[in-house]
């Protein structure tokens, strides 16, 4: 099966890319995530249209992510959220939730690239990976604090 991905699958592709994977993969696991949508003749539009807003939010060269991670890594940023009394929290701290905190600290960072390995849910220091480009990593700072 032919598909095109609407967003990154590790192992597999970019956002944009047309990928040929088995039937039973694309059929009950991109297609109802979301991840792809069926290839077809006339979606040439459609992949250069997610192309087109990849290249928009993606870092321009090594450079330039080796500038962002001097960014990212140099300072901590605060994530406000909601927590009992023995400092644990309500739920988990998502990447979404990360990702904001970082973009109101006036940092610019995509939720996707945001890599937790373990769900955070005390408060206080932690760190998590972002992927700023394909061959740099930068290792956050995040302090948790109570809402």
């Amino acid at each position: 099966m032919k598909l095109i991905l609407t967003q990154e699958v590790t192992g597999l592709g970019a956002a944009g890319d047309v990928v040929e994977v088995k039937d039973g993969y694309g059929r009950n696991y991109l297609i109802p995530r979301g991840f792809g949508i069926r290839w077809t003749r006339g979606g040439e539009k459609t992949i250069e249209s997610i192309k087109k807003a990849r290249e928009a939010r993606s870092v321009r060269d090594v450079d330039h992510a080796k500038q962002v991670k001097a960014t990212l890594e140099g300072s901590t940023f605060n994530v406000a959220v909601r927590a009992g009394d023995g400092g644990r929290l309500f739920g988990a701290v998502t990447a979404a939730d990360i990702a904001s905190a970082i973009t109101e600290a006036g940092g610019e960072v995509d939720k996707r690239t945001i890599v937790v390995t373990n769900p955070i849910k005390s408060l206080g220091a932690h760190t998590v990976t972002v992927k700023v480009h394909d061959d740099v990593e930068a290792q956050v700072n995040l302090n948790v604090v109570p809402a």
